[in-house]
């Protein structure tokens, strides 16, 4: 599963934190890393160690958003699932020698 930006900001639209708080965090991580990655790279849609970190957390993403298209109420992710998806994002831009306090603000709910 591979997310265009489209649809990662459709994600932002459909999960609010009063009604699916991880889900919203999740989408919220995936937006900040597709701007992360088109301003250092030639974008999203061309460089794939991004995506390729992502892949887990938009595959739970795209699973909650056909819920939402099917009417029904997309069931929340833990806390302990939210880590596990993000995990592999926060190892890409570790080795990519990313400040995470700095430069993306969402990684303190790594």
């Amino acid at each position: 599963m591979w997310m265009n930006e489209y649809e990662v900001d459709e994600c932002l639209r459909h999960f609010h934190p009063s009604e699916v708080p991880n889900l919203a965090k999740g989408a919220q991580v995936l937006a900040s890393l597709v701007e992360w990655t088109n301003s250092n790279s030639d974008g999203w849609p061309y460089w794939r160690k991004p995506a390729n970190a992502a892949k887990n957390l938009m595959d739970a993403l795209h699973m909650a958003t056909q819920a939402y298209y099917r009417g029904t109420m997309a069931q929340d992710m833990t806390d302990a699932q939210l880590a596990k998806v993000l995990s592999p994002i926060k190892a890409f831009l570790t080795r990519q020698g990313v400040d995470h306090a700095s430069v993306l603000p969402w990684a303190a709910i790594l």
